[in-house]
Protein backbone atom coordinates (compact mmCIF):
# COMPACT_ATOMS: atom_id res chain seq x y z
CA UNK A 1 0.00 0.00 0.00
CA UNK A 2 1.52 3.18 -0.99
CA UNK A 3 1.91 5.84 1.65
CA UNK A 4 0.31 9.62 1.02
CA UNK A 5 3.16 12.14 0.74
CA UNK A 6 3.98 14.56 3.74
CA UNK A 7 4.26 16.94 1.77
CA UNK A 8 0.96 16.88 -0.01
CA UNK A 9 -1.07 17.73 3.15
CA UNK A 10 -1.91 21.47 4.72
CA UNK A 11 0.11 24.20 3.34
CA UNK A 12 1.33 21.86 0.95
CA UNK A 13 -2.04 21.35 -0.90
CA UNK A 14 -2.04 24.90 -1.47
CA UNK A 15 1.15 24.88 -2.82
CA UNK A 16 0.29 22.24 -5.21
CA UNK A 17 -2.75 23.70 -6.54
CA UNK A 18 -0.86 27.27 -7.05
CA UNK A 19 1.59 25.00 -9.34
CA UNK A 20 -1.53 23.52 -11.27
CA UNK A 21 -2.96 26.85 -11.45
CA UNK A 22 1.09 28.17 -12.95
CA UNK A 23 1.34 25.58 -14.98
CA UNK A 24 -1.73 25.66 -16.90
CA UNK A 25 -1.44 29.23 -17.37
CA UNK A 26 2.37 28.84 -18.29
CA UNK A 27 1.79 26.34 -20.63
CA UNK A 28 -1.19 28.57 -22.05
CA UNK A 29 0.81 31.13 -22.40
CA UNK A 30 3.94 29.44 -23.73
CA UNK A 31 2.37 27.81 -26.65
CA UNK A 32 0.28 30.75 -27.96
CA UNK A 33 2.98 32.82 -28.18
CA UNK A 34 5.04 29.95 -30.01
CA UNK A 35 2.38 29.06 -32.47
CA UNK A 36 1.43 32.89 -33.46
CA UNK A 37 4.68 34.84 -32.83
CA UNK A 38 7.78 33.00 -32.14
CA UNK A 39 10.17 35.11 -35.08
CA UNK A 40 9.30 38.48 -32.34
CA UNK A 41 10.71 36.69 -29.51
CA UNK A 42 12.45 33.34 -29.49
CA UNK A 43 14.25 33.46 -26.35
CA UNK A 44 11.28 35.03 -24.29
CA UNK A 45 8.97 32.44 -25.71
CA UNK A 46 11.35 29.32 -24.85
CA UNK A 47 11.83 30.20 -21.29
CA UNK A 48 7.68 30.51 -20.73
CA UNK A 49 8.14 26.92 -22.22
CA UNK A 50 10.68 26.26 -19.56
CA UNK A 51 8.99 27.54 -17.01
CA UNK A 52 5.84 25.67 -17.99
CA UNK A 53 7.94 22.76 -17.53
CA UNK A 54 9.23 23.33 -14.03
CA UNK A 55 6.20 24.50 -13.01
CA UNK A 56 4.58 20.81 -14.28
CA UNK A 57 7.45 18.83 -12.52
CA UNK A 58 7.33 20.43 -9.45
CA UNK A 59 3.56 19.93 -8.92
CA UNK A 60 4.10 16.24 -9.32
CA UNK A 61 7.17 16.08 -6.89
CA UNK A 62 5.38 17.72 -4.34
CA UNK A 63 3.00 15.27 -4.76
CA UNK A 64 4.35 12.29 -5.19
CA UNK A 65 5.87 10.26 -2.12
CA UNK A 66 9.88 9.42 -1.28
CA UNK A 67 13.06 10.47 -0.95
CA UNK A 68 13.97 10.85 -4.85
CA UNK A 69 10.33 12.93 -5.89
CA UNK A 70 11.48 15.24 -2.41
CA UNK A 71 14.76 15.76 -4.08
CA UNK A 72 13.55 16.16 -7.28
CA UNK A 73 11.14 18.84 -6.05
CA UNK A 74 14.04 20.50 -4.07
CA UNK A 75 15.90 21.01 -7.32
CA UNK A 76 12.92 21.51 -9.36
CA UNK A 77 11.87 24.62 -7.38
CA UNK A 78 15.54 25.83 -6.29
CA UNK A 79 15.67 26.35 -10.70
CA UNK A 80 12.80 28.02 -10.34
CA UNK A 81 13.91 30.77 -7.80
CA UNK A 82 16.88 31.11 -9.36
CA UNK A 83 15.02 31.55 -12.77
CA UNK A 84 12.53 34.23 -11.45
CA UNK A 85 15.19 36.17 -10.09
CA UNK A 86 17.58 36.03 -13.09
CA UNK A 87 14.66 36.46 -16.04
CA UNK A 88 13.52 39.30 -13.25
CA UNK A 89 16.83 40.91 -13.36
CA UNK A 90 17.44 40.68 -17.09
CA UNK A 91 13.79 42.05 -17.99
CA UNK A 92 14.88 44.97 -16.08
CA UNK A 93 17.87 45.51 -17.15
CA UNK A 94 18.05 44.46 -21.11
CA UNK A 95 14.94 45.46 -22.81
CA UNK A 96 16.18 44.43 -26.25
CA UNK A 97 16.62 40.70 -24.39
CA UNK A 98 13.35 40.57 -23.80
CA UNK A 99 11.02 42.46 -26.52
CA UNK A 100 7.78 40.70 -24.68
CA UNK A 101 7.27 39.04 -21.46
CA UNK A 102 7.83 35.76 -20.03
CA UNK A 103 6.07 34.78 -17.10
CA UNK A 104 9.11 35.41 -14.80
CA UNK A 105 9.70 38.76 -16.52
CA UNK A 106 9.85 41.48 -14.25
CA UNK A 107 9.82 38.96 -11.38
CA UNK A 108 6.47 37.92 -12.25
CA UNK A 109 4.44 41.17 -12.55
CA UNK A 110 2.04 39.51 -14.81
CA UNK A 111 1.03 37.18 -12.15
CA UNK A 112 0.84 39.31 -9.69
CA UNK A 113 4.48 38.27 -8.66
CA UNK A 114 3.31 34.58 -8.00
CA UNK A 115 6.13 33.30 -9.52
CA UNK A 116 8.61 35.22 -7.33
CA UNK A 117 6.64 34.34 -4.11
CA UNK A 118 5.74 30.51 -4.99
CA UNK A 119 9.24 29.19 -5.10
CA UNK A 120 9.92 30.89 -1.56
CA UNK A 121 6.88 29.42 -0.11
CA UNK A 122 7.87 26.02 -1.70
CA UNK A 123 11.54 26.07 -0.49
CA UNK A 124 10.64 27.01 3.05
CA UNK A 125 7.70 24.14 3.06
CA UNK A 126 10.32 21.87 1.55
CA UNK A 127 12.75 22.59 4.24
CA UNK A 128 10.12 22.11 6.97
CA UNK A 129 9.09 18.59 5.58
CA UNK A 130 12.42 17.53 5.25
CA UNK A 131 13.01 15.16 7.80
CA UNK A 132 9.19 13.93 7.48
CA UNK A 133 9.77 12.82 3.59
CA UNK A 134 13.13 11.11 5.05
CA UNK A 135 11.64 9.14 7.49
CA UNK A 136 8.49 8.09 5.71
CA UNK A 137 10.65 7.05 2.96
CA UNK A 138 13.00 5.24 5.47
CA UNK A 139 10.28 3.32 7.44
CA UNK A 140 8.40 2.55 3.56
CA UNK A 141 11.97 0.86 2.54
CA UNK A 142 11.73 -0.62 5.65
CA UNK A 143 8.33 -2.70 5.23
CA UNK A 144 9.07 -3.47 1.66
CA UNK A 145 12.77 -5.13 2.79
CA UNK A 146 10.37 -6.92 5.44
CA UNK A 147 8.31 -8.44 2.50
CA UNK A 148 8.70 -12.24 2.10
CA UNK A 149 9.10 -12.60 -1.53
CA UNK A 150 8.50 -16.38 -3.40
CA UNK A 151 11.20 -17.72 -6.05
CA UNK A 152 9.94 -17.79 -9.74
CA UNK A 153 8.35 -20.26 -10.98
CA UNK A 154 6.54 -21.49 -7.30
Amino acid sequence: MATRSSLATGVGRVLIAVYGILALAATGRSVVQIIEKFSFAPFAYTLSAVAAVVYIVAMIALIAPGRVWYRVACVTIGFEMAGVLVVGTLSLLDHQLFPDDTVWSYYGLGYLFAPLVLPIAGLWWLRKHHRTAAQATTSADHRSDATPTAPVGE
